[in-house]
């Protein structure tokens, strides 16, 4: 079907290419890229914008020997395809098949993992100087872009690589349409001469006759000042601040100048970055204008654009949040919301519809959302700070140190919680439970259903102490009335009994409850099933009624076993001297692989069959 992508099994296939056949096989590239993710879906509209200069950064340099480091990782598909992986593309993200990001134990091609953002430089420069202190030329590139560089990671890796000496090529894939680049004369003239050759080996000899003295530094600040003003470019002058040649802006889906760049580059050394605009969606014109929603579009018809949903009559707990917090906001006028870069798919985007000065979108920054919200509770406002659970991790000390310490009434929305399907290990919300519990004076809460969730924010908006986090999971709820029923504040640290039994207890946290529910039918009087609702604090007059009561008792929860509910009932059982015997089911102590959700929670047990075959060990079937 493609005359020239069908023909590259390797990146020294791309090298025998004229550069009238590299454009063409951009465009089969994104064709490809375009058949595959309409049918197995993905992130779409950030690979299609990357193509050049994946393209040109292959044909350039010589990968795996050459190290291409990629952030984030979801603008990396047309790096799969030209490394091997071009008919595996086809079961990315499915069970068994191959990743969706980078994966070191995929390809040697892949040389650091990412699912997360902004971690490309810091890995680069730690690749670069393994090979300096190892006597090896390695040509290590880190590309960077689609937010990732507001992350303030990024800019603590510029900043140790811009005072080394490594030998370290970081592109910044630039995809906001709402920048434009210097595109005239005067700018290409001064590109042509700052990347050429002869430029390049006169200032080294002129820097290395100075020496590292007081006046070279001078002479230094003075052309970096001169050429930012001449220039124009005001994001020059922040890189060459940082100790980074800055090079740039180019047009970055270009083959030919990203290609003619990259060779004049290739060739000099020290921290060095080049500044590429590219059209996020580039090449497909729905995703062109629509990024957002074709960043991660589903299934979709190829010719026409048109996506396909499958109907459904249960709400997402992503739709809960927003509409119930736009509720809150209309009571409230202190009820702020606050993501980073995440707004659409937590349900957030309806507050910034409805009430925009008090939505606030502060990019992929988990660390500063946090903060910012503890500052926004210390200026007498009540934030909802909605953060997947997965980053929630990078964000762990502001949670402790500027939330939890000063008892800031903070909302943290943990969504994604338990385990995402398709996007794996590097995405799961598993350690959530575990991590926080640990924490004086917070709250965590876990919706059992959409009407609970409901409740559960109700409950934090009145709570004016300390943080309250409610973790739920992604996707579709039990289909509860919940838009009928009016918003409740809960007692905080209270469960609830949903079955009494006689010989064995289900204790639960979140969605899982339901399926223990369905579980505990095959033996009617036998087992008793309660949510727990909140993992701290505990319900401990529940828990001594129920050790009382059973003589085994099963924990099931959509977190890690180790440290989440499980230990948090051992270490009551433990600390009462109960008797009664204990199991745990939740995410086992092994990285849970991408698959289905479904196909994941039967993997650990956690759907109603494997909560059965729990029941059946302990009665002895």
């Amino acid at each position: 079907m493609y005359e020239l992508l069908d023909q590259i099994n390797s990146p020294a296939d791309i090298k025998r290419l004229s550069m009238g056949q590299l454009r063409t096989l951009c465009a089969e590239l994104r064709q490809y890229i375009i058949e595959v993710c309409s049918t197995n879906p993905g992130h779409l509209a950030s690979s299609l914008g990357a193509v050049e200069l994946i393209v040109g950064m292959h044909y350039v340099y010589d990968a795996p020997d050459d190290k291409l480091v990629f952030d984030v990782g979801h603008q990396a598909y047309a790096h799969k395809i030209l490394t091997g992986r071009r008919e595996a593309f086809r079961t990315m993200r499915t069970k068994d098949g191959i990743s969706g990001f980078p994966n070191r134990s995929e390809s040697p091609y892949d040389v650091f993992g990412v699912g997360h953002s902004s971690t490309s430089v810091s890995a680069a420069l730690g690749l670069a100087e393994a090979a300096r202190l190892q006597g090896r030329h390695d040509k290590v590139v880190a590309l960077i872009g689609d937010g990732a560089m507001t992350g303030g990671l990024a800019f603590e890796g510029l900043n140790n690589a811009g005072a080394s000496r490594a030998d370290l090529m970081v592109i910044l894939n630039d995809n906001n349409q709402s920048i434009e680049g210097n595109t005239g004369a005067v700018h290409r003239y001064l590109l042509n001469i700052t990347t050429s050759r002869s430029y390049n080996q006169v200032k080294a000899r002129i820097w290395n006759l100075l020496g590292d003295n007081r006046f070279r530094r001078f002479l230094q600040r003075w052309v970096r000042a001169l050429k930012s003003w001449f220039v124009g470019k005001p994001g020059g002058a922040l890189f060459e601040s940082l100790g980074f040649r800055y090079f740039g802006p180019i047009d970055g889906n270009d083959i030919e100048e990203v290609v003619e760049t990259l060779r004049k580059l290739h060739g000099l050394s020290g921290p060095r970055l080049l500044h590429c605009f590219t059209v996020k969606g580039k090449g497909y014109a729905p995703a062109e204008a629509d990024p957002v929603t074709w960043h991660a579009p589903g299934h979709f018809d190829p010719a026409t654009g048109e996506r396909r949903h499958a109907p459904h009559t249960r709400d997402r707990y992503q739709d809960v949040f927003g509409e119930v917090l736009c509720e809150l906001a209309e009571a409230d006028p202190s009820v702020v919301g606050v993501t980073p870069a995440m707004a659409q798919g937590c349900g957030m985007s309806r507050l910034a519809a409805a009430h925009p000065d008090r939505f606030f979108d502060v990019g992929i920054e988990e660390e500063h959302a946090v903060t910012f919200s503890a500052g926004l509770a210390a200026g007498g406002m009540k934030p909802f700070c909605n953060i997947y659970s997965a980053f929630s991790q990078r964000a762990y000390d502001q949670i402790i140190h500027d939330v939890a310490l000063q008892r800031l009434p903070v909302v943290l929305c943990f969504d994604r919680a338990g385990l995402v399907g398709e996007d794996g290990a590097t995405h799961h919300g598993a350690f959530d439970l575990a991590a926080y519990r640990s924490i004086p004076d917070v709250i965590i809460s876990a919706p059992r259903d959409e009407t609970l969730l409901k409740h559960l924010m109700y409950t934090a908006w009145k709570h004016d102490t300390g943080p309250f986090i409610i973790r739920y999971p992604r996707g579709m709820g039990e289909g509860t009335p919940w838009r009928e029923t009016e918003g409740q504040v809960l007692p905080v640290g209270t469960g609830e009994t949903l079955l009494e039994g006689s010989e064995v207890a289900i204790l639960g946290l979140g969605p899982v409850v339901n399926r223990a529910l369905t579980a505990a039918q095959r033996w009617p009087g036998r087992v008793g099933v309660y949510d727990l609702r909140f993992l701290k604090p505990l319900d401990t007059a529940l828990l001594s009624a129920v050790a009382a009561r059973y003589r085994h008792i099963i924990t099931v929860e959509d977190g890690c076993l180790a440290g989440g509910l499980y230990g948090a009932v051992s270490e009551f059982l433990a600390a009462t001297r109960s008797t009664a015997t204990l199991e745990g089911i939740g995410i086992p102590d092994r990285v849970i692989p991408q698959a289905r959700q479904a196909e994941q929670y039967a993997d650990c047990g956690l759907d109603p069959e494997g909560i059965e075959k729990s029941l059946k060990k302990v009665f002895g079937e």
